[in-house]
């Protein structure tokens, strides 16, 4: 891995308190990109963060849908929020399997924009004690226009076998691990549309309303990549 020039590591351990003060008292913002099985250890980080006593922002870990509205079922259902950032991930199959439901507005990001969209927040009081959503308005789109996109760029009808609410719940429960958990994430997205809805001003933002100049990455570019 390169590492940038103006990029200067500072080394803490999650689990050695002492250590991880001591790199926390060389920093002002803090930014938590720990993985789901370390979501419940975020506790000791804060813990270093109040005994460091210079921190100014502090990220938690939760990129990914709003726990607040998360109505997943089966085995995501008390750890949704444990789900990272959403990354387009789309396999150049023949054959789709389309929930019945899948009319859903679902958003979108890569990687990078994620990175891009929460560094210029860092010092912005916009943002202070607000859900920020990385939500940009030409990523959102249902998993039937994703299909309709790709058709269109390949020229191809794609065959299409459709499956319903009832048999996808079934599904969630007989599935072995991990599949059972990727079968309850498409219900709770597709199906409910866990991350479909109106952003409430008073205690949340959106990232590309607050930041026009910023150049996200499209479905759209993202998908002609695999032409």
């Amino acid at each position: 891995m390169t590492i940038p020039i103006a990029c200067h590591i500072k080394i803490g351990d999650l689990y050695d308190h002492e250590s991880l003060v001591k790199a926390i008292k060389q920093v002002d913002v803090v930014i938590s990109t720990v993985g789901q099985n370390q979501l419940d250890d975020q506790g000791k980080i804060i813990d270093a963060i109040k005994e460091a006593g210079n921190v100014k922002r502090f990220y938690p870990s939760e990129f990914g849908v709003d726990v607040d509205r998360q109505d997943a079922v089966g085995p995501v259902k008390f750890g949704f929020g444990k789900q990272q950032h959403s990354v387009i991930h789309f396999h150049l199959l023949h054959l789709i399997k389309m929930f019945l439901s899948s009319a859903q507005l679902i958003p979108y990001i890569v990687q990078h924009d994620v990175g891009t969209f929460t560094i210029k927040t860092v010092d912005d009081p916009r943002t202070l004690n607000k859900v920020v959503y990385i939500n940009p308005p030409k990523n959102r789109a249902s998993f039937n226009e994703l299909v309709a996109i790709w058709e269109k760029k390949i020229g191809i009808t794609l065959e299409t076998e459709y499956i319903s609410e009832e048999q996808l719940l079934k599904n969630i429960q007989e599935a072995p691990s991990p599949l059972d958990a990727i079968l309850s994430i498409n219900h709770a997205i597709l199906v409910n549309g866990t991350s479909n809805f109106p952003i409430e001003p008073s205690f949340g933002v959106e990232t590309s309303e607050l930041y026009p100049d910023v150049k996200y990455t499209t479905v759209e570019e993202f998908l002609h990549q695999f032409v």
